[in-house]
Protein backbone atom coordinates (compact mmCIF):
# COMPACT_ATOMS: atom_id res chain seq x y z
CA UNK A 1 0.00 0.00 0.00
CA UNK A 2 1.73 3.32 -0.99
CA UNK A 3 1.48 6.37 1.09
CA UNK A 4 -1.28 8.08 -0.75
CA UNK A 5 -3.40 5.17 -0.81
CA UNK A 6 -3.23 5.48 3.14
CA UNK A 7 -3.52 9.57 3.25
CA UNK A 8 -6.64 8.74 0.89
CA UNK A 9 -7.68 5.84 3.63
CA UNK A 10 -6.98 7.82 6.62
CA UNK A 11 -8.64 11.38 5.34
CA UNK A 12 -11.78 12.77 7.15
CA UNK A 13 -14.87 11.91 5.61
CA UNK A 14 -17.30 13.73 7.73
CA UNK A 15 -17.69 16.93 7.48
CA UNK A 16 -19.84 19.89 9.22
CA UNK A 17 -22.29 21.66 7.10
CA UNK A 18 -20.41 24.72 8.96
CA UNK A 19 -17.07 23.66 7.21
CA UNK A 20 -18.92 23.19 3.94
CA UNK A 21 -20.78 26.06 3.29
CA UNK A 22 -19.07 29.35 4.00
CA UNK A 23 -21.70 31.95 6.11
CA UNK A 24 -21.60 35.46 4.92
CA UNK A 25 -20.43 37.89 7.10
CA UNK A 26 -23.27 40.17 9.09
CA UNK A 27 -24.63 43.25 7.27
CA UNK A 28 -23.49 46.79 8.92
CA UNK A 29 -26.19 48.78 7.45
CA UNK A 30 -28.97 46.23 9.11
CA UNK A 31 -27.03 47.21 12.63
CA UNK A 32 -28.39 50.12 15.09
CA UNK A 33 -26.18 52.06 17.18
CA UNK A 34 -26.18 51.82 20.97
CA UNK A 35 -29.92 52.14 22.87
CA UNK A 36 -30.40 55.07 25.06
CA UNK A 37 -33.52 54.13 27.39
CA UNK A 38 -35.66 56.98 28.55
CA UNK A 39 -35.83 58.00 32.18
CA UNK A 40 -38.13 56.51 34.74
CA UNK A 41 -41.18 58.56 33.92
CA UNK A 42 -41.77 58.39 37.97
CA UNK A 43 -38.50 60.24 38.17
CA UNK A 44 -37.81 58.00 41.42
CA UNK A 45 -34.17 57.12 41.17
CA UNK A 46 -33.35 54.37 43.26
CA UNK A 47 -35.11 50.54 42.16
CA UNK A 48 -38.51 51.14 43.46
CA UNK A 49 -40.51 47.91 41.71
CA UNK A 50 -41.74 45.05 44.02
CA UNK A 51 -42.34 41.52 42.71
CA UNK A 52 -45.55 39.54 43.22
CA UNK A 53 -43.28 36.82 44.81
CA UNK A 54 -41.94 39.18 47.76
CA UNK A 55 -45.36 41.04 48.22
CA UNK A 56 -47.22 37.93 48.85
CA UNK A 57 -46.26 34.86 50.48
CA UNK A 58 -47.06 31.45 49.78
CA UNK A 59 -49.27 29.53 52.23
CA UNK A 60 -47.98 26.69 54.37
CA UNK A 61 -49.11 23.57 53.89
CA UNK A 62 -51.87 22.45 56.26
CA UNK A 63 -49.99 19.16 57.63
CA UNK A 64 -46.54 21.01 57.65
CA UNK A 65 -45.04 17.47 55.76
CA UNK A 66 -45.78 18.99 52.17
CA UNK A 67 -48.11 15.89 51.03
CA UNK A 68 -50.27 16.58 47.82
CA UNK A 69 -54.17 17.99 49.40
CA UNK A 70 -53.38 17.41 52.90
CA UNK A 71 -52.95 13.36 52.98
CA UNK A 72 -51.15 11.87 55.85
CA UNK A 73 -48.85 8.57 55.95
CA UNK A 74 -50.90 7.19 58.38
CA UNK A 75 -53.59 6.81 56.45
CA UNK A 76 -51.22 5.93 53.07
CA UNK A 77 -49.80 3.14 54.85
CA UNK A 78 -53.11 1.68 56.63
CA UNK A 79 -54.74 1.85 53.07
CA UNK A 80 -51.64 -0.78 51.72
CA UNK A 81 -51.49 -2.59 55.06
CA UNK A 82 -55.51 -3.62 54.05
CA UNK A 83 -54.52 -3.99 50.77
CA UNK A 84 -51.32 -6.00 51.78
CA UNK A 85 -53.51 -8.45 53.98
CA UNK A 86 -56.24 -8.98 51.47
CA UNK A 87 -53.68 -10.48 48.48
CA UNK A 88 -52.12 -12.91 51.36
CA UNK A 89 -55.93 -13.99 52.37
CA UNK A 90 -56.29 -14.38 48.45
CA UNK A 91 -52.81 -16.38 47.74
CA UNK A 92 -54.16 -18.60 51.12
CA UNK A 93 -57.72 -19.29 49.99
CA UNK A 94 -55.89 -20.24 46.21
CA UNK A 95 -53.68 -22.59 47.78
CA UNK A 96 -55.97 -23.75 50.30
CA UNK A 97 -58.54 -25.18 47.28
CA UNK A 98 -55.56 -26.31 45.24
CA UNK A 99 -55.01 -28.73 48.08
CA UNK A 100 -58.09 -30.07 48.62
Amino acid sequence: MTDADKSKRDSAHDVLAAEEFGVPAPDPSLHHGPITLPDDPTGIVEPHDILAAEEFAMPAPRYGGGEPDGVNRRAQRSRATLIAAGALAFVALRLRRRRT
